[in-house]
């Protein structure tokens, strides 16, 4: 009899790690239905049931039993089972039951995901930090968190922001309150006035009803002013009065209205100079101006870009739908040593894009775009020996006899210069076809053109 029980007890310990190594590779996979049969279950089955609801995707579990018996089902659901089904039910019936819980699963995950999403929001701690210039300006930022002065924030294009303002709302004591966003490039004069001040009904074609502006609607929060220098010279009067006097008036109203807001302004363009050429009133620039945050573009903070891009990566896998684990060390070094005229943003998409492209498990160089392909070499010769690089290529008169950081954007400059004078060349001149193809705004390409002395006109 000990023979016998000894026997039994191996056999319970082989079944238990069986169910241990299950659980372990279902850990690493996603699935919807796990679907087991009573036997490979060590006793008691119930407690194997509940290490399920433990994974990650918490799949539903179906016990397949030889001879249902009715108070063994009632202790497999209690522990959190599906269903428990006869072995013989007929096709037709478990498929019916699967496609039931199926629906019933996609109705449970849709409203975990909504509750998430609705919870997942900017922190300052999600801005990546490894460079000795984002970490000073995290600090800055830190500070100002809980002020309630306005803030300017600047930055190229893609650098991200909005993302940033919504990070200084949710840590400070507005975050209860609304955050509202506008962008004053995106609308003429009229409606732009509308969005922001509201307007009373009938106070012009189409003003069937009152409506409140962006102003009322973000009172006790944050209102944040995307590309303000775009905002007409006669709303800029009026929004220096709101930050003055903390009042508004709606479009056609003659009523005062008090409101409560936090205002953030961005722009992706140098406010001093549009200042300086009168087209952004001076006194308005000194109260946006309180504090001004600009925002490292990605080329300097390089430091940064291997955290960033396996971070887009962990993001986007579960909405591209393939299992990515990683980018080589190849392709990471063409990603680090690429300039990134498009910030963040730029990097988001190649990710995404090479997360589309690619073949296996870990993206490479092969799945990046062209343009950063093309950097491979150059990263290559970066890995030659010293005697080597000299005896292959000669620097430019000069290049030696300046600091690193000096030759650095020296050189990203110059890479930037004939990024945009092929991309000029390709699309004829089109700044609007040039920018799409580079990920950008077509007033960054505008800007960088001017910035390197390149007129569409000569590319046609």
């Amino acid at each position: 009899m000990r023979n016998a029980l000894a026997g039994k007890d191996v056999v319970i310990e082989t079944v238990r790690a069986q169910n241990h190594q299950l659980l372990r590779r279902l850990s690493r996979e996603a699935g919807d239905i796990v679907i087991l049969s009573l036997d490979i279950l060590p006793p008691p089955p119930s407690e194997a049931i509940e290490g399920f609801s433990e994974l990650p995707e918490s799949p539903a579990v179906v016990v397949l039993v030889d001879e249902p018996h009715p108070h063994q089902g009632t202790d497999l659901v209690a522990a959190g089972c599906e269903a428990v089904l006869s072995a013989e039910t007929p096709e037709d019936i478990l498929g019916a039951t699967f496609a039931k819980i199926l629906k019933r699963r996609a109705q449970i995950l849709k409203e975990r995901f909504l509750a998430r999403s609705f919870a997942q929001k900017p922190r300052l701690s999600d801005f990546v930090s490894n460079s000795a210039a984002m970490q000073a300006f995290i600090d800055t930022v830190t500070r100002v968190v809980n002020s309630d002065c306005a803030l300017l924030i600047m930055g190229e294009t893609g650098v991200g922001k909005e993302r940033l303002a919504r990070a200084i709302h949710n840590e400070s004591a507005r975050s209860d309150s609304p955050f509202v966003a506008i962008n004053c490039g995106a609308l003429p004069e009229g409606p732009l006035e509308s969005e922001l001040f509201g307007h009373v009904e009938g106070s012009f074609t189409g003003a069937t009803h009152s409506r409140r502006g962006c102003f009322e609607m973000a009172h006790k929060g944050t209102l944040f002013l995307d590309e303000i220098v775009e905002t007409p010279l006669p709303l800029q009067v009026k929004l220096l009065r709101v930050l003055q006097d903390h009042t508004i008036q709606r479009v056609g109203g003659e009523k005062t209205i008090e409101v409560n807001v936090r205002v953030m302004a961005a722009s992706n363009r140098n406010i001093e100079e549009e200042r300086k050429k009168g087209r952004f009133r001076e006194d308005l620039f000194y109260r946006l101006s309180v504090m001004i945050l600009p925002v490292p573009p990605l080329r300097e903070r390089h430091e940064d870009i291997p955290t960033l891009a396996q971070s887009f990566v962990d993001y986007l896998r579960p909405q591209i739908g393939r299992e990515i684990d990683g980018i080589d060390a190849q392709a990471m070094e063409a990603l680090v040593a690429y300039p990134w005229p498009g910030n963040v943003r730029e990097l988001a998409n190649v990710i995404e894009r090479a997360m589309l492209l690619c073949r296996g498990t870990t993206i490479t160089l092969d799945d990046l775009a062209h343009g950063i392909r093309g950097l491979a070499d150059m990263i290559a010769f970066g890995n030659a020996s010293a005697a080597d690089a000299a005896e292959t290529i000669v620097l430019p008169q000069g290049w030696a006899k300046k600091p690193w950081k000096m030759l650095r954007d020296s050189f990203i400059q110059e890479i930037e210069r004939r990024y945009l004078a092929t991309l000029l060349k390709t699309t004829g001149g089109r700044v609007s076809k040039a920018a799409k193809r580079a990920g950008m705004a077509s007033r960054s390409v505008f800007d960088k053109m001017k910035t390197h002395k390149l007129r569409k006109e000569d590319f046609r």
